[in-house]
């Protein structure tokens, strides 16, 4: 049975994805218009996140171990588990940020003009995409803004708990002096993985773990706090 419903679930997340930005798309398109109106696209973003959610049947549970600022400044890590991570991060994390994702996005229908009009976009295969990238997300960082980074680069395989992490959020909060929340997506793979298959509503659970303060701007401790911040996720992940 799952052979027909979940397919036609995961059709209807991208109808959902559909409806969702026609009911805030006049604002965004005028939102998205100037870096200058970043901060209103964010709240239309947040909207965009909900309704998606709110169609899919899922609800979002959050365990706080630390809150952030509604207005602070930080640089969010998370597991990159689903087609779903973009939009549970949105709906969890109320201070403004923009994501900084794959290439592979931007060719989306609609959605993708959107997320690289105000994210930024990194062609992983390329050194240079890689360094201007940081160098993008070191600017947006002393603009005030926060950012988001999944630290294993790409969703790994269904069989994999936690991949490895890169290094460049690290050294952004390293070199820039910005806290990072650690946060473990516990459902994301499970409800919709990128298998087409498998799909159904359910339960989000998120665990947000004691933020992480970065104590200089040196190598060793951006090596620290990556060996740190894959320790307290992976550890979230393997106690659910």
């Amino acid at each position: 049975m799952r052979y027909i419903l979940a397919p036609l679930y995961r059709v209807w997340f991208y109808i959902a994805v559909f409806i969702a930005i026609m009911a805030v798309l006049p604002f965004i398109l005028w939102a998205s218009s100037s870096p200058k109106h970043y901060l209103k696209f964010f709240y239309y973003e947040r909207i965009w996140a909900r309704i998606v959610l709110f169609l899919m049947g899922y609800r979002v549970k959050v365990n706080w171990a630390q809150r952030p600022d509604p207005h602070g400044q930080y640089i969010i890590c998370a597991n990159h588990t689903s087609m779903l991570d973009i939009m549970l991060t949105l709906v969890v994390f109320p201070f403004p940020f923009l994501f900084i994702g794959k290439k592979e996005l931007s060719k989306l229908p609609i959605f993708g003009y959107f997320y690289k009009r105000t994210n930024i976009l990194v062609d992983r295969s390329s050194l240079s995409s890689r360094k201007l990238t940081y160098q993008l997300a070191a600017e947006k960082l002393e603009e005030g803004l926060g950012v988001c980074i999944y630290p294993e680069g790409m969703a790994p395989r269904g069989d994999i708990l936690l991949a490895p992490f890169k290094s460049g959020a690290f050294r952004l909060s390293a070199s820039k002096g910005v806290t990072i929340i650690p946060a473990a997506f516990h459902d994301c793979k499970r409800l919709l993985p990128y298998d087409n298959f498998r799909g159904k509503p359910g339960t989000l659970r998120v665990d947000v773990m004691p933020f992480m303060e970065p104590k200089d701007d040196s190598q060793e401790e951006a090596v620290r706090l990556q060996k740190e911040c894959y320790r307290i996720i992976l550890q979230s992940l393997q106690q659910k």
